[in-house]
């Protein structure tokens, strides 16, 4: 190869280089660095640089456990900066896995809300909350009127007067949901929830090919400026390992946006959204087992019989007495 081909060619290369070195910088731009938690994690002892967590969490430098294994446990993490993006991206990088075949639970929840590290019932966090929770649900109660298989991803809006329903799965204050066979798989599985134009889009990788697969879009969801994101997870009678890897928050580029309300003082909201139903507990079975009611039958029928015997025996001694009187 002569002297200006070789020069061509490194030149060339030099472009290329310099071109794909500016996309990445681009994109990393709008990374909301505040906002976003990668390895390694940064920090001195146990602490970490815009986030707090408390429970069952523990960091190691490959992964953060919001909870172990184990029964009755109960993590959460959450970024100190309140967000005062508008369009956002959220993507998470998580794990969970746990020794369990059939049976597991309970799940974990990924949160924007006003109140920051308040422990609660829904997966680890407080219950009427203020904002948007996205449920990623690994234990079905078993009850209510869903079909659904899990685990299963849903999305709730809050302003606070609505109650999150174990019970039923939460499937009566659900905005949209889809399953996603996310647990003990032997590759990544990431989550993105995508906020834009008022328009709320769940998609997953959970597949291993690279590409982001939609679970469900709802539009006219309202949702101020200044909350917290966090993540949480907990554990009941049945467990999980519930691990973070990475959480990247991107800011959304929206170059014709005229709106300049301030979304600070707006109440969560969703237009398209089912309003919760009462709650009607599922019939109780009898007290009675099988074997029981079989010995009240028998028991029954036995003096039924002896009835029959004695008002025979009673039939025949009157017979007799008045054959005697006859004669």
């Amino acid at each position: 190869m002569d002297k200006v081909s070789l020069l061509k060619r490194w030149c060339c290369l030099l472009l290329i280089s310099s071109f794909s070195v500016k996309i990445s910088a681009d994109f990393d731009d709008y990374m909301k660095r505040e906002h976003s938690l990668v390895r390694p994690y940064q920090g001195s002892g146990m602490t970490i640089p815009h986030w707090d967590f408390m429970g069952s969490t523990i960091i190691t430098t490959n992964f953060i456990r919001l909870t172990p294994d184990e029964q009755s446990q109960h993590g959460a993490l959450w970024n100190t900066e309140p967000c005062n993006v508008r369009n956002w991206e959220l993507q998470i990088h998580f794990k969970v896995h746990g020794k369990g075949r059939d049976l597991f639970g309970d799940g974990l929840a990924i949160w924007y809300a006003k109140d920051r590290m308040v422990p609660g019932p829904v997966f680890g966090s407080k219950d009427y909350f203020h904002g948007l929770a996205i449920i990623l649900d690994t234990y079905s109660n078993h009850n209510g009127p869903h079909n659904h298989q899990h685990p299963y991803i849903s999305a709730m809006v809050n302003n606070g007067s609505l109650h999150y329903d174990h019970d039923r799965d939460g499937t009566h204050t659900q905005l949209a949901g889809c399953e996603a066979k996310f647990r003990n798989v032997d590759h990544d599985t990431h989550i993105s929830i995508r906020y834009e134009r008022d328009t709320l889009t769940v998609s997953t990788d959970i597949a291993n090919k690279g590409a982001w697969k939609e679970c469900f879009s709802v539009s006219e969801i309202k949702l101020p400026t200044g909350y917290h994101f966090g993540i949480s997870a907990t554990t009941g009678d049945l467990s999980d390992n519930h691990e973070i890897l990475s959480f990247r928050l991107f800011e959304l580029d929206m170059p014709d946006e005229k709106d300049n309300e301030d979304r600070s003082k707006i109440i969560p909201s969703a237009t398209y959204f089912e309003p919760p139903r009462d709650h009607v507990e599922d019939p109780k079975p009898s007290s009675l087992s099988g074997v029981k009611i079989f010995l009240l039958m028998l028991v029954g029928a036995i003096a039924l019989i002896a009835c029959v015997v004695i008002g025979i025996m009673f039939y025949q001694k009157h017979q007799e007495n008045s054959r005697k009187r006859f004669y």
